[in-house]
């Protein structure tokens, strides 16, 4: 769907030559200028009506797949990025509080590389200089 949808944008492009708004965004306008936030928003709450989900703001679909991708292991920093947040702090602040298991996950994760049998002999130490 999605190459459908960039083949559909690159004929759209073809066609109106420089009438087209080279936004950068993948879904716009028929001219590629960026859509109207009210307008998702409206067509989002359409959809989630129509298929019978609960009612959910598209907002929260943001926190949804924040949520998602760290309990499956993505770094913060990853989601710090896909979320483009200014500051991993913001990330930090606003997800590991939600997701107490990511910070349990991570304290299991350190605990598994603490090794858990001495490296060396423990005991008296050889002197090298006669002792």
């Amino acid at each position: 769907m999605l190459k459908a949808h960039l083949a559909s944008q690159d004929e759209a492009r073809a066609r109106l030559g420089a009438a087209w708004v080279e936004s950068g965004l993948l879904f716009t306008q028929p001219d590629g200028s960026p859509l109207h936030p009210a307008d998702v928003t409206a067509r989002f709450q359409e959809l989630t009506r129509q298929a019978g989900l609960p009612p959910i703001r598209l907002h929260d679909l943001r926190h949804t797949a924040a949520s998602l991708a760290l309990e499956a292991g993505a770094d913060m920093k990853v989601v710090q990025n896909m979320l483009r947040h200014s500051s991993i702090t913001v990330t930090a602040d606003a997800y590991t509080t939600v997701l107490p298991e990511v910070a349990l996950a991570a304290a299991e994760a350190t605990a598994k590389i603490i090794p858990r049998t001495a490296t060396r002999q423990l005991g008296h130490r050889t002197d090298h200089c006669g002792q």
